[in-house]
């Protein structure tokens, strides 16, 4: 299993290791940590004599001592330089390589402390991976193992691949799972009805998954409402080693991302990291499961 982490030395690429060691620590998952160029980057320069290192080769050197050193001693890593039309299309390209289950970046600089900015890169990403795509919120160090995983349960069709991936995750991480259920006031004509067919679809949901799970496993539902997604999302309790899994928008292409306005409302308050998986993403093996 091999995750595709999008390094830059800064924090936000610290945020990215921290957020891909905490998922990769329960997995054994290998990391390639992946620092894109342009085309027309440094390269080595061609007037070096014999073993003499170029002043680009030290600051790549440099960079890929950084980012190694952020990656717990326990687990694999490697470090990969990539040139790309852009930081998206190389951490893809490398994804679709790599035969990676998952690509894991920052959120833009500009955020609040743990809640996200969504730059142009992860924008890009959600828009076109066809890989699950990890986001980590400003400021997230933590890398001990995962402790819970929440699955944001929908109403409408195209959410059986995140359904697929949160109830497998789940299983081989063996931590619990719980179904949540997001109602916004605002946009409702009659609350009391649709928070009603909120907890009916969910629980649905939730016997699917029992069905599927160990016997005993813990699993969950709870329905979150609000006058709008973000005070829905604050309403809900968050575990620190919690990650929100969500799915691709029906109007994404097939196996590709394409975030909605409900996903977006929800980065805007979320404080964990967040996963969103593809509309029909399959997992051929072991090696592409989040």
């Amino acid at each position: 299993m091999r995750y595709v982490v999008g390094y830059t030395p800064n924090e936000r690429g610290a945020d990215a290791v921290a957020l891909a060691s905490a998922m990769a620590r329960a997995q054994g998952a290998h990391l390639d940590l992946v620092y894109v160029m342009d085309r027309r980057g440094a390269n080595v320069d061609p007037n070096a004599e014999g073993t003499r290192v170029s002043a680009a080769e030290k600051d790549l050197l440099a960079v890929e001592r950084e980012g190694l050193a952020l990656v717990p001693t326990e687990l694999e890593a490697r470090f990969h330089v990539r040139r790309a039309e852009s930081f998206a299309a190389g951490l893809i390209g490398a994804a679709v390589e790599y035969e990676a289950g998952l690509i894991v970046v920052g959120a833009a600089n500009n955020g609040l402390f743990k809640r996200y900015s969504v730059g142009s890169v992860a924008n890009a990403l959600l828009h076109a991976s066809p890989v699950p795509v990890a986001l980590a919120p400003r400021g997230y160090r933590r890398m001990d193992p995962i402790t819970r995983l929440t699955l944001a349960v929908g109403r409408r069709s195209g959410a059986e691949a995140a359904i697929d991936v949160a109830i497998e995750s789940a299983e081989r991480r063996g931590v619990p799972l719980r179904l949540v259920s997001l109602v916004e006031l605002d946009a409702l004509g009659d609350s009391g009805e649709n928070i009603n067919a909120a907890h009916i679809h969910a629980n649905t949901v939730l016997t699917g998954a029992s069905g599927r799970l160990p016997a005993g496993h813990n699993v969950s539902v709870e329905v979150a409402h609000g006058r709008t997604i973000e005070e829905a999302i604050d309403d809900l309790e968050w575990d620190d080693g919690e990650i929100l899994i969500v799915g691709s928008s029906r109007l994404g292409e097939r196996n590709k991302l394409f975030i909605g306005s409900t996903a977006n409302k929800v980065l805007r308050a979320l404080p964990v990291p967040m996963v969103v998986v593809p509309r029909d993403y399959e997992r051929g093996d072991s090696s592409r499961e989040v």
